[in-house]
């Protein structure tokens, strides 16, 4: 159901089931999901591959952040207002990519909707209360291995080298991880809402 976001005339979907967070610090990651079919693929492909952190299939926006708990009603305000002010667009998924060997990660492919990423990435970075260093340069793939054998990696690169999808990003979402659980996300952000 659509809440409104306090303090701003944004609305997302609330995912969260009422959970609040306990503790004085919350992790929290924002993404773009990759909806079926593909999704269900590009995340098989990473557990056959024997990927510990086989995590559904997603486009990183904002990575692994810690945050002080108090400071998430102003985070969840300020990407209320990030999504209002962009519009949905296409994402093309084209082919494999990899990062060896600065990481042993193999990925699929942005091939359009790069530039679209990177302004939401950016525009999400600028919340008041986050701070995250980064290691690499901002670059949107959606990841189908990491940290596992070589063959392994070679074996997911050539068989989605001709992996091709295209879908219209419409929102992005905002996860949370207590140290306990999975990430778990908290709510979804409608992008021109």
């Amino acid at each position: 159901m659509d809440r409104a976001v306090a303090g701003g005339a944004a609305r997302g979907v609330d995912r969260s089931g009422g959970v609040q967070p306990t503790g004085d610090t919350i992790q929290i990651g924002i993404a773009v999901d990759i909806p079926e079919p593909w999704g269900a693929q590009l995340t098989r492909r990473r557990v056959e591959a024997g990927d510990p952190l086989a995590v559904p299939a997603h486009v990183t926006l904002l990575g692994p952040t810690e945050i002080r708990t108090a400071n998430l009603a102003a985070v969840e305000r300020h990407l209320a207002a990030v999504a209002a002010a962009h519009l949905p667009f296409a994402l093309h998924l084209r082919g494999t990519g990899t990062f060896r060997p600065v990481t042993q990660v193999v990925f699929v492919a942005v091939a359009a909707g790069i530039s679209e990423c990177e302004l939401l990435a950016a525009a999400i970075a600028a919340a008041p209360g986050l701070h995250r260093e980064l290691r690499f340069p901002y670059h949107p793939h959606v990841t189908v291995a990491q940290d596992v054998a070589p063959e392994a990696l070679d074996k997911v690169y050539e068989d989605l080298a001709d992996f091709s999808a295209m879908f219209e990003v419409e929102a992005f979402t905002l996860f949370s991880h207590s140290g306990q659980a999975r990430w778990q996300p908290r709510r979804d952000f409608r992008l021109g809402d």
